[in-house]
């Protein structure tokens, strides 16, 4: 079979832009493991997603918002930092910026069934589920890949977006940086007493980090970090011992708390790729950048680079020039770097800091958070960064400004 386009992974990123191609005169194909029926009605996976206004503009012009119940998108209106037992923290007040709210949060489970909706019956959209790609040979002209059933595509460019341990980047010699933290993080939803007033917490206790994502009030997503052995633990243990566990680790500000999801477990691994393009190939989603949750712009990114790639190959399809013309796969990889390494750069600087628990670091830490929470030009920097990464016209280096701060 040929195609113009094989995107390889049907998650958020790589279905986003397969409706991005939509009108293109593309011929689009959809390569995905899962069964088409998981991806119809993909279960709950504990994840909350943190979008910027920008990304959920992106989600309106795709179609992709509009299929996602009014009543599921929460307010992110603030957020707050802490630090062990030090008070009050920082403050990110959506006041000090252009807009009433910082963003919004939305489950991953909605979202992905959403993106999968606005495809349907898609236009020279085909969709290859329940295979994988066991081998892919670039060519001059086209690239060939083998599929685990043994069948085999040729397309002019193939896009990967499947994960931030992406089979084919690997297939395709592209070396990436990965950072392993050594820890794991625990997911799931909570209802408490006390209201969060649509404010997020990100809580560096010692040997934890918390973070707290505003739902309903009243109900909130729990994202705790622990090594993998205490998580399991949690894991395991009766719905009233882990809600003992959780009023104890959030020193009962929350009231009592009531469990009411599945809970999830998953291995915090950063990795940013050497390269974003090969021959006749590019990368996207978390195949391209998988950032660490701590600063919550991992889909920003999805979305962002989706964009660029689409926006870029669309002219060339209207005016029937190659899609995988080197010099535009080169200038979506400056693009896609220059808006994406400061704060993925950042975020490992961040993590190394705020999970460090010797003295120094904790002492150092607090006095980053006070110097923030004294400076309004830092404040207004942080909002600007929570408010519009995954905006490629907006540069992301006010948070390395801060983060060089607290390195001084």
């Amino acid at each position: 079979m040929t195609f113009d386009i094989v995107i390889v992974g049907a998650g958020p990123a790589g279905l986003s832009f397969a409706r991005a191609l939509d009108g293109s005169g593309l011929e689009v194909a959809l390569v995905e493991t899962q069964a088409e029926a998981s991806l119809a009605t993909p279960a709950f996976d504990g994840r909350e997603i943190a979008l910027t206004h920008h990304s959920a503009g992106l989600l309106q012009q795709l179609g992709t918002w509009q299929h996602i119940p009014p009543e599921e998108i929460h307010t992110l209106r603030d957020a707050q930092v802490l630090n062990g037992t030090a008070l009050p923290g920082m403050r990110i007040d959506h006041r000090e910026g252009p807009r009433s709210q910082l963003g919004y949060l939305v489950s991953n489970q909605l979202i992905r069934r959403a993106a999968f909706t606005v495809v349907q019956g898609q236009d020279r959209l085909t969709l290859l589920c329940g295979r994988r790609v066991t081998a892919i040979e670039p060519g001059a002209e086209r690239s060939r890949l083998r599929l685990s059933d043994g069948s085999c595509l040729e397309a002019r460019l193939v896009v990967a977006a499947d994960s931030r341990f992406s089979e084919t980047r690997r297939a395709m010699g592209i070396p990436a940086d990965s950072h392993d933290f050594g820890k794991t993080m625990l997911v799931c939803r909570m209802r408490h007493d006390e209201p969060h007033h649509q404010v997020a917490w990100e809580w560096f206790g010692h040997g934890q980090t918390l973070a707290l994502l505003p739902l309903q009030e009243h109900e909130c997503s729990v994202v705790l970090t622990l090594p993998h052995t205490e998580i399991q633990e949690l894991l395991a243990a009766t719905e009233a011992a882990f809600a003992a566990a959780m009023e104890q680790r959030f020193q009962g500000r929350l009231g009592r708390m009531q469990l009411v999801s599945t809970r999830h477990a998953y291995p915090l691994v950063g990795v940013y790729p050497r390269r974003f393009t090969a021959q006749r190939y590019a990368l996207v989603g978390d195949a391209a950048v998988g950032m660490h949750p701590v600063t919550a712009h991992g889909f920003n990114f999805g979305l962002l680079g989706q964009d660029l790639l689409a926006g870029a190959i669309r002219p060339l399809a209207a005016g029937h020039g190659d899609i995988a013309d080197p010099v535009v796969l080169a200038r979506y990889d400056r693009d896609l770097r220059r808006a994406t390494r400061p704060l993925y750069l950042a975020t490992l600087l961040i993590v190394r800091l705020y999970t460090n628990d010797a003295p120094h670091a904790r002492l150092l830490r607090q006095a980053a958070l006070s110097a923030s929470a004294r400076l309004p030009p830092l404040r207004r920097a942080l909002v600007h960064t929570v408010m519009q990464a995954g905006d490629s016209r907006s540069a992301t280096t006010p948070l390395l400004g801060l983060l060089r701060s607290m390195r001084s």
